[in-house]
């Protein structure tokens, strides 16, 4: 029984690694070098919706039901303007947090989603918003004239059917779960990444649960000497007065230099210098295991 057990959960992990490989990319920048990612599957995306839709329409529920409760006004004008609300607040939740946290919602942190870019560039306020408001057009919009609006007449709510069911089949027929929205902005929606390293320096300082994120895209930037001059930061331990003060510097000329957009809290700078050595390490050595020696942040020019 239990060698049965052993062997099905063996199928079990190889079905899922086969599932997985299927959903990489590569993605050429305009630097030349590959990177690779792993496109967001459709339930962990679906997750993140329910969470960002979770978030948008508590507080519009509750003003609707003020409104209803303290108002003499007719539930269809009341709805009206619940529908109107609906849209002038989570268009813009969408667009100002994707903004705000290069390419996520709070609903895609917590799933560990991100949003980039086809072409490898920085992400857009263009592609931003324009996959947003395709998303009110693919979905909102129709499930609103279907259910929201009164009167509205058969042939338009078969209309509404029909390009529902479009919409939500047409992630299954992209390789890479692309919806209509992501197609038009040149956008896919990918798993952010997990490092495993055996995490010498984090341990040492006490960190245990990741505060910082960092994508392929971030740690393309520097070697093997960048590394090394970065350890031997992180184990000044005395804090002798100024420290912080160049550690806060360290932490501004990486983000600069990696395009990190997300804030670094001050109190945050040893935190983000650990977690960024913990990841940058685990990439070099994967690149080592590829033959690719990065020496320092000129590898690039001297390919």
């Amino acid at each position: 029984m239990g060698a049965s057990s052993q062997i099905s959960q063996r199928n079990i992990r190889k079905r899922y690694e086969l599932e997985r490989a299927k959903r990489r990319i590569e993605i050429l920048p305009p630097e030349g070098v590959p990177i690779h990612f792993e496109v967001a599957s459709l339930g962990s995306r679906l997750g993140a919706q329910l969470l960002d839709l979770l978030i948008t329409h508590v507080g519009l529920l509750l003003l609707f039901l003020l409104v209803i409760f303290n108002f003499s006004v007719p539930f269809s004008q009341v709805a009206a303007f619940f529908i109107l609300l609906t849209f002038a607040l989570r268009a813009p939740y969408y667009i100002l947090t994707e903004l705000v946290w290069n390419g996520r919602t709070i609903g895609k942190r917590l799933s560990g989603l991100r949003v980039i870019s086809a072409d490898g560039q920085r992400l857009s306020a263009y592609q931003i918003v324009v996959r947003n408001l395709m998303k009110e057009l693919e979905v909102f919009l129709p499930i609103t004239l279907l259910f929201g609006l009164g009167g509205t007449s058969g042939e338009t709510r078969i209309f509404m059917i029909v390009w529902l069911l479009m919409t939500f089949a047409t992630p299954f027929f992209q390789k890479r779960n692309q919806r209509i929205g992501d197609i038009i902005a040149g956008t896919y929606v990918i798993a952010l990444p997990k490092t495993d390293l055996t995490k010498e320096l984090a341990q040492d300082d006490g960190v245990s649960a990741k505060r910082f994120e960092f994508t392929p895209s971030h740690l393309e930037h520097y070697g093997r000497f960048e590394l090394q001059t970065l350890e031997s930061v992180l184990r000044s331990q005395s804090r002798v007065p100024g420290l912080e003060k160049r550690e806060r510097e360290v932490v501004e000329a990486i983000c600069k230099k990696i395009g990190y957009l997300e804030p670094v809290r001050f109190e945050e700078g040893h935190t983000f210098l650990s977690e960024f050595y913990t990841a940058q390490r685990a990439f070099l050595e994967g690149r080592s295991l590829l033959g690719d020696k990065r020496e320092d942040k000129f590898h690039q020019k001297k390919d």
